[in-house]
């Protein structure tokens, strides 16, 4: 049953095209194909110190979740859930890394709603979001909206691009290979922990047996 969902998610999230700018809507985003590399962008740590995404993973495998903010519920239950795998996948020596627009104040406000024990990390440049091809530029009529719910993007990231992220989740080894994603363009979908643990187990134990070329 999970190899099905495995199998499923992987075709859904792979699209036949490579990584680009910030595009236009959620519906038109290119994330990164499976097999590629992570790239190495800049982010900033909750204390506001520049960092990078292989710092941040420090050698290890590691499972990047793209959040849209401290502001959006769907984002809140999502990190909230991912304690329930946690210790799992930091058995099997991975690290979480949950990254948002949020500017690092911003993301002080998140860790303390719920005590999250694992790492997030600032992307107010969207340098990330573009990198992995899951950012999208909102639209007015949605940005006006928003405001309306109290919700100021340009506060929350410190900037004026207005860019938030499609909804992701990357497995990423420590060689800093893709080896597994999903992206959907309704924020309301989110993969579930336990299909994210059951595709980090997949992906440590094949890893085990296959030796890296020379």
């Amino acid at each position: 049953m999970i190899r099905h969902i495995l199998a499923t998610l992987l075709m859904i999230s792979a699209p036949a095209f490579a990584a680009g700018e910030l595009a236009a809507s959620a519906t038109g985003v290119q994330p990164l194909l499976l097999g590629s590399e992570a790239p190495d962008v800049a982010l900033k740590t909750l204390e506001g110190k520049a960092t990078s995404l292989w710092k941040q993973m420090d050698g290890k495998p590691a499972i990047l979740v793209f959040y849209r903010g401290g502001w959006c519920p769907y984002c809140n239950t999502q990190l909230s859930d991912l304690r329930l795998i946690l210790k799992d996948v930091e058995a099997l020596g991975y690290r979480v890394l949950a990254i948002s627009p949020d500017r690092p104040e911003e993301l002080g406000k998140t860790l303390s709603k719920d005590k999250l024990e694992y790492t997030l990390l600032s992307d107010s440049k969207a340098d990330a979001l573009k990198a992995f091809g899951i950012g999208f530029v909102v639209d007015q009529e949605t940005i006006t909206k928003y405001q309306g719910y109290g919700i100021d993007l340009e506060k929350s990231s410190g900037e004026q691009h207005h860019a938030l992220p499609v909804p992701s989740v990357f497995i990423v080894d420590s060689q800093h290979i893709l080896q597994f994603s999903f992206t959907h363009p309704d924020y309301r979908v989110r993969v579930p922990g336990s299909v994210i643990l059951a595709a980090a187990k997949a992906i440590s134990e094949r890893a085990q047996y296959v030796q890296p070329t020379r």
